[in-house]
């Protein structure tokens, strides 16, 4: 009898497991170089409509859910969900205990399995699903400490560099998540007018340029890469690309306020979305990270150890002559190095899959399986059959490697179906592989990326730099060597000259 109630308990439990669906994962409010603010909604009105019921902050990060209204969800006359949330962090208020919340909450979310998406009672506001997308970075602050002393520099202007960073208008900077660009250059203003005993006017101001280029070329280039010789080369043809857009060619559209204005150039928004309102806040873009108590933290000296490794080349590239160019990049046409002003960083490029069949991108849409309702957001899937107003799914999964794309079609939402009016059913647009022209030879492609509209307006380049090769872990004194970047076959990064 009692192995009998037992396999009867397993029958009657086995439908609840089979139902069970991945919970809605922890979201954040993001859309590159838009306004600060997102509104937000009563749930009780036409969703999107009337005056908002208040609004969140680029980067905050929030648990969404479907608001049922007449046992159906919310959404506009198109599909789109207009979602409940509750609130994990708020860049406004955020404290370093933040990142340790988001994190935990990320990781609650990713193994928690449901019945249905539905909101709990309570919830009186909701926003617009495509607000939303599913990033696992959380706040980043520098850590607490005293920040004496500038450290040694290989120059000048390294020196004066080093001295902002250790100083308290640096700390400043960041002490808020938000807001960060318009403090570091705040900073930057206060440490100059407090510090006019390390160098005259142009000569504090080139270090703030510098710091500028830096920090740019550091978190535009590969971080893995450490100082190995090709991440050490594409750093300083960042640098270039910095140089070039300040000198020679000033452009208001490209961030140069006046010919030499490396800082507008370097964190242009437009330019290079690592100054984006919210990816300051998760990125050490603009941390003290040469504060040299921190050089004890692994993560930290790695990125002083790269800087060290290229502040001399970057020097010399934004002050120096067509001598310094040309000895830091030899056998590179001085004609091709004076009009690089662009370059493409193919594996962070669109993504796209045209050998699978029948993938999409969902920015949001509601799935259904009797009464349960689903939220899909920010998310791919491949689309099956037909099935009433929808269709079967499967969710695309993929992680980038640096061999390439690792795909996984998992079916994690059993016997839902996908609201048809956000299937679109479409093939793909042009998508290459690796994003570089026909005619390369690959033995096996392992990513497909779009190109920008302006790839093909120039020639590009294949940089030759000398440089000393640390390796990825920056250890040990480096062995000078050759490194070569770009030309049209580099599938991590090709610089183009003479696009206007």
């Amino acid at each position: 009898m009692r192995h009998r109630l037992a396999a009867l308990v397993l029958l009657l439990a086995a439908p609840l497991i089979q139902a069970a669906i991945p919970a809605t994962p922890v979201m954040t409010i993001y859309k590159f170089n838009g306004s600060f603010t997102v509104p937000y909604y009563s749930a009780d009105g036409t969703p999107g409509a009337g005056a908002p019921a208040g609004t969140l902050t680029q980067g905050a990060s929030v648990i969404p859910c479907l608001v049922l209204r007449d046992g159906k969800p919310l959404t506009d006359a198109k599909g789109t969900p207009y979602v409940g949330f509750e609130v994990v962090v708020d860049p406004r208020r955020a404290t370093r205990a933040d990142t340790q919340r988001f994190k935990q909450a990320v990781a609650g979310r990713g193994g928690m399995q449901v019945q249905n998406h539905h909101c709990g009672p309570g919830v009186k506001n909701v926003i617009d699903v495509r607000q939303l997308y599913a990033l696992k970075k959380g706040p980043f602050f520098d850590p607490p400490g005293t920040a004496a002393g500038g450290g040694e520099g290989a120059s000048g202007l390294d020196r004066m560099v080093r001295a902002f960073h250790a100083s308290p208008q640096c700390e400043t900077a960041n002490r808020a998540l938000t807001g960060r660009r318009a403090a570091l250059a705040a900073a930057w203003d206060g440490f100059i007018r407090a510090n006019g005993q390390l160098g005259t006017d142009t000569e504090l101001a080139r270090a703030k340029h510098l710091d500028y280029v830096m920090r740019t070329a550091l978190h535009e280039g590969h971080l893995k890469r450490g100082c190995n010789a090709y991440g050490s080369c594409e750093r300083n043809v960042i640098a270039l690309s910095i140089r070039n857009r300040a000198v020679g060619q000033c452009q208001r559209g490209q961030g140069c306020g006046f010919p030499g204005d490396f800082q507008g150039v370097s964190s242009s928004v437009s330019q290079y979305n690592i100054w984006d309102e919210y990816l300051t806040q998760i990125s050490g873009l603009t941390s003290c990270f040469l504060r040299p108590d921190l050089a004890a933290d692994s993560d930290y000296a790695k990125l002083q150890a790269m800087y060290t490794q290229n502040v001399g080349d970057i020097e010399r590239i934004l002050y120096g002559a067509d001598a310094d160019l040309q000895a830091i990049f030899p056998g590179t046409p001085l004609a091709d190095l004076k009009e690089l002003r662009h370059y493409y960083h193919a594996p962070a490029m669109g993504k796209c899959f045209p050998k699978q069949q029948r993938v999409e991108y969902i920015s949001g849409a509601v799935a259904s399986r009797g009464s349960d309702y689903a939220l899909l957001a920010d998310t791919r899937i491949q689309v099956g059959a037909a099935a009433g107003d929808g269709y079967a799914f499967k969710q695309f999964l993929f992680e980038e490697k640096p061999e390439g794309d690792a795909i996984q079609i998992v079916d994690r939402y059993p016997g839902f179906t996908v609201d048809g009016r956000k299937v679109s059913l479409r093939a793909p647009s042009s998508c290459p592989p690796y994003g570089v022209p026909a005619g390369c030879p690959f033995k096996q492609v392992g990513r497909y990326r779009k190109t920008p509209s302006w790839i093909n307006e120039g020639r590009p380049v294949e940089i030759t730099c000398r440089v000393k090769d640390r390796g990825e872990a920056c250890q040990g004194a480096g062995t000078a060597t050759t490194a070569r970047l770009g030309g049209t076959c580099d599938v991590e990064m090709r610089p183009v000259a003479g696009v206007r």
